[in-house]
């Protein structure tokens, strides 16, 4: 089983996970969003209530929201998150154990760190799975999501929440209408949520005060290069961190240490820039942007070599790592009073895969329980 086991009086309840539910009526449930919490929290519905009715609207063409992955010929990048680490247990056994585990690879190296003056040597402990897939790390919702009987609509940006009476209603920009859900879940970074519940048609206090406490969470941007090398480079470690936040780079991956990813005789790097150098620049051009990181990595890893791929690419990730929790009493309330649930890694405030995942666990249980009582 991926969920904790419940106490005898809320497994009379809400029944086996491993079974679906079947005192709970019809329930349609909409869901904002497709990132990894997202895909958790609707693979736990689906499995858990037999009658649901999942949609699942997505802004993107994608799926897994920041941890993302984008193919280049033979080469495959993940250019948001970069792994996923054996954390949580729970976490770990879903991936090994209840979705097919086949790809799932392990990435090659330890983690080596530098401060301001960019000496660069061991001294962070990474003896922890690093995990991704061969096919990258958008595996882990594709697969989740493909477990379940939910109706996926890609390129389908909401624009506006609607409450009417005791049920969803969302609007896209193209002005179409969906639901009404008996149930929302809403998966985007915490600012893009808050915005959707400032302006949604909902007439009712709790709206402010949840749009407030999630506009709180504290956010940074990462701007990210893509280089890649037509040889090999032989390094000790997978990747390099800078530990004071003092560097212009902020870490430094090599892809070819995930099997799968870059064939022999290959090289590629994911640059991740440093909060401050991200936040300058976030808006400038993005061929300067691409020029400087250039610059920056050959210097930092001593090798002139690297002032000249063969090809490169680059995302900018405005809403990239949140640095705090949400405070949690309006989320509270908004699950109890109005069956709406929010999902994702701001939620904990820790800004990694498998806490995005772990909380998506979390809040479908929570909302399982919630309707089977």
């Amino acid at each position: 089983m991926i969920v904790r086991s419940l106490p005898d009086s809320e497994a009379s309840k809400a029944g086996s996970f491993e079974d679906p539910i079947l005192n709970v009526a019809m329930t349609t449930i909409g869901v904002v969003g497709a990132g990894a919490a997202a895909a958790a929290a609707t693979y736990v519905i689906d499995r858990a209530i037999e009658d649901a009715e999942v949609t699942v609207l997505e802004k993107s063409g994608g799926l897994c929201g920041r941890a993302a992955t984008r193919r280049q010929g033979p080469v495959s990048y993940d250019y948001g998150a970069n792994y996923l680490k054996d954390d949580d247990p729970r976490v770990t056994e879903l991936l090994t154990e209840t979705i097919d585990a086949d790809g799932l690879v392990d990435t090659r190296g330890p983690i080596y760190a530098y401060e301001a003056d960019g000496e660069i040597g061991p001294g962070r402990d990474s003896d922890g799975h690093k995990w991704s897939y061969e096919a990258g790390l958008t595996q882990i919702a594709k697969r989740l999501l493909g477990r379940t009987d939910a109706t996926i609509h890609r390129n389908t940006r909401v624009e506006t929440i609607h409450r009417e009476g005791k049920r969803w209603r969302l609007t896209d920009t193209d002005g179409t209408s969906w639901g009404p859900f008996d149930v929302l879940v809403v998966n985007p970074p915490a600012p893009q949520t808050a915005e959707l519940l400032r302006t949604a048609d909902w007439d009712d206090p709790l709206r402010e005060d949840l749009s407030e406490a999630i506009d709180a969470v504290p956010y940074r941007s990462v701007w990210t290069a893509i280089l890649h090398y037509p040889f090999e480079q032989d390094r000790p470690y997978y990747a390099v961190i800078n530990t004071d936040d003092e560097h212009e780079i902020g870490w430094v991956a090599r892809e070819e240490c995930k099997p799968g990813h870059v064939p022999d005789g290959e090289s590629l790097l994911v640059v991740q820039a440093g909060q401050d150098w991200s936040a300058r620049h976030f808006e400038r051009d993005a061929e300067t942007n691409v020029a400087e990181l250039i610059d920056l990595t050959a210097d930092l890893l001593d090798d002139d070599r690297l002032r000249e791929p063969d090809w490169t690419d680059h995302q900018g990730w405005r809403y990239a790592l949140p640095d705090d929790a949400v405070r949690q009493g309006p989320l509270d309330s908004a699950a109890e009073e109005h069956d709406l649930y929010f999902v994702g890694d701001w939620i904990p405030g820790e800004a990694r895969l498998h806490a995005a995942l772990r909380n998506g666990l979390d809040t479908g249980e929570q909302l399982v329980y919630r309707l089977s009582d």
